[in-house]
C-alpha cells in the first residue's frame, strides 16, 4: 500500500501536466486562426532575447548590441543593424529599442506572408505548433521518467524525494514551454515555404504513423552456385571450432569414491586409481 501511494504521488504530478499540454493541444485543433496566439508569443520570445543582452534598467555601455545582432541574425533570419541605428538616433533607450526590433520582425513576418498567402500562413502555423509540442511532450516525459528512478537518491541529503521531484518536475515544464516557443518562432522566421502543398506535406508528415516501410533484401544465392572462397574459409574454421569444443562423454559407467577400485586392489576408489594428486 505504501509502495502504491509513493507511485500515485508521482503519477500525479504527471497528470498534472498531461492536463496543461492536452488542454492547450485541444485548443489549438479546435482553432481555425492562431496568429494572434502565434504573435503573443513572438513577442514574449524576443523581449526574452533581447533581456539576455539588453539587461533592464543598465547603461548602453552594459549592452551586447554585437551578440544580439548575431542572435537575431542567426535564430530568427533578421539581418538589423543596432548599431547603426544608435548611433543615428540617440533618442532610443531600452524601451525604445525592443519596441523597435519587434516591429522590425513584425513587419518581415507580414511580408513573407504577403508572399504566400494569409490562409496558407495559417496553416502553416497550426502546423509548426503543433508538431512542435508534440515532439517537445514526448522528449519531456522521457526525461520526467529518467528523474524518477534516481529521484530517491536524494534522501541521502535529508531532503524529501516527493517534495524534489515536484520542484524539479515544475522547472523542466517551464523549460518545455519556453522550448516551445523559442523553436516554433525560430522555425516560422526562417523557414522558406514556396508552395501551398509544402504546407499540406509537413501536415501529412505529422499525422502519418510510424510503420508505413518497405524493406528489400539481397538476391539470394542460388544453391548449385559454390559459395566464395572466403565463406568456404570461414565455414570451415567455425566448423573445427566446434569440434574441439565438443563435450566429454564417458564411455563406462562413472565409478564411486567410496566404491571399490575397478583395479582389483580391494582398495576404495578414492584411495586406490581415484585419489587426488
Amino acid at each position: 500500500f505504501d509502495i502504491r501511494k509513493e507511485i500515485l504521488a508521482y503519477d500525479d504530478v504527471a497528470n498534472d501536466q498531461r492536463k496543461v499540454i492536452y488542454a492547450q493541444r485541444n485548443e489549438l485543433m479546435a482553432a481555425e486562426d492562431i496568429s494572434d496566439i502565434i504573435s503573443a508569443i513572438r513577442r514574449d520570445v524576443v523581449n526574452d532575447v533581447i533581456t539576455r543582452y539588453i539587461p533592464p534598467k543598465t547603461m548602453e555601455e552594459q549592452w551586447d548590441i554585437k551578440g544580439l545582432e548575431d542572435h537575431l541574425r542567426e535564430e530568427f533570419d533578421a539581418d538589423i543593424p543596432l548599431r547603426r541605428m544608435l548611433e543615428e538616433d540617440h533618442s532610443l533607450h531600452e524601451e525604445t529599442l525592443r519596441q523597435k526590433i519587434l516591429e522590425i520582425l513584425e513587419q518581415k513576418y507580414r511580408e513573407k506572408e504577403q508572399q504566400l498567402s494569409p490562409e496558407v500562413m495559417r496553416h502553416f502555423e497550426k502546423s509548426v505548433l503543433l508538431q512542435m509540442l508534440d515532439n517537445s511532450w514526448k522528449e519531456h516525459l522521457a526525461a520526467m521518467d529518467h528523474l524518477r528512478q534516481g529521484i530517491h537518491f536524494r534522501g541521502y541529503a535529508q531532503k524529501d524525494p516527493k517534495q524534489e521531484y515536484k520542484r524539479e518536475a515544475f522547472e523542466m515544464f517551464t523549460s518545455l514551454l519556453d522550448h516551445i516557443k523559442y523553436e516554433t518562432i525560430g522555425i516560422l522566421s526562417k523557414v522558406k515555404v514556396n508552395r501551398e502543398e509544402d504546407v499540406q506535406a509537413l501536415d501529412e508528415q505529422r499525422q502519418q504513423p510510424v510503420g508505413n516501410l518497405q524493406f528489400k533484401h539481397a538476391e539470394a544465392q542460388a544453391l548449385d552456385e559454390p559459395l566464395p572462397e572466403d565463406v568456404q574459409q570461414k565455414s570451415a574454421s567455425r566448423q573445427e571450432q566446434q569440434e574441439q569444443h565438443q563435450p566429454f562423454v564417458r564411455a563406462g559407467k562413472k565409478v564411486g569414491r567410496n566404491e571399490p577400485c575397478p583395479c582389483g586392489s580391494g582398495k576404495k576408489y578414492k584411495q586406490c586409481h581415484g585419489k587426488l594428486a
